[in-house]
């Protein structure tokens, strides 16, 4: 037999030669030697590599961490979902997307949903303060989501946040002197006082 293969197009092809084969392999019976890949400058943007919501120079607040794995429904229509409120209403300290924006619509969101009212007046105790955290934040976006968020507590438990508004008046002054937040600031307290009633 020849070692030459002939192609129908009459083309004729000869196979390596067991010489040629050592120069490309120390070993003429083994398959070619894996080559490792060296990382590509693109892996540096490749979303496979990379993780946006990665190692932060701060520990991740509660509402990331509870974002970052799934804890936070917002494409769920459960009503029962009010319990998630105050993780919500953490992120609205939050000062990275996308948590800002979950927080703060997620947050609004939970406080349309039926039955919302006799669901969040039990956790006040538990929502004023996070809530005074946020309006006392040096950050203005923070204040501004924490002071809607005020606003659009009180419109759903009504006068049931008056024994809370104490602890929150304080900071609302303090921001009252600063001439962007004044007429913000009393817009929402005049709906503090359209909710509350007479006592507020």
């Amino acid at each position: 037999g020849s070692n030459v293969l002939r192609m129908s197009s009459g083309i004729q092809i000869k196979p390596k030669t067991a010489v040629q084969k050592s120069k490309t392999s120390p070993l003429p019976c083994s398959p070619e030697p894996a080559i490792k890949p060296q990382p590509k400058p693109s892996d540096k943007l490749n979303p496979k590599t990379i993780d946006p919501f990665g190692a932060h120079s701060r520990p991740p607040s509660a509402f990331a961490a509870i974002y970052a794995k799934g804890g936070i429904p917002c494409r769920s229509v459960d009503l029962r979902l009010i319990k998630h409120i105050l993780h919500l209403q953490q992120g609205l300290r939050e000062t990275k997307h996308p948590y800002t924006f979950v927080s703060k619509e997620g947050f609004k969101e939970l406080l349309m949903v039926e039955g919302a009212t006799e669901k969040a007046i039990p956790l006040l105790p538990r929502l004023v303060p996070v809530l005074k955290a946020a309006l006392a934040h040096s950050d203005n976006e923070v204040f501004r989501r924490g002071l809607d968020a005020l606003v659009q507590l009180s419109a759903v438990v009504g006068p049931s946040l008056n024994d809370h508004l104490k602890h929150l008046l304080t900071n609302l002054s303090r921001r009252l002197m600063d001439k962007k937040f004044r007429e913000k600031i009393t817009v929402a307290l005049q709906k503090l006082e359209q909710y509350g009633g007479k006592v507020s």
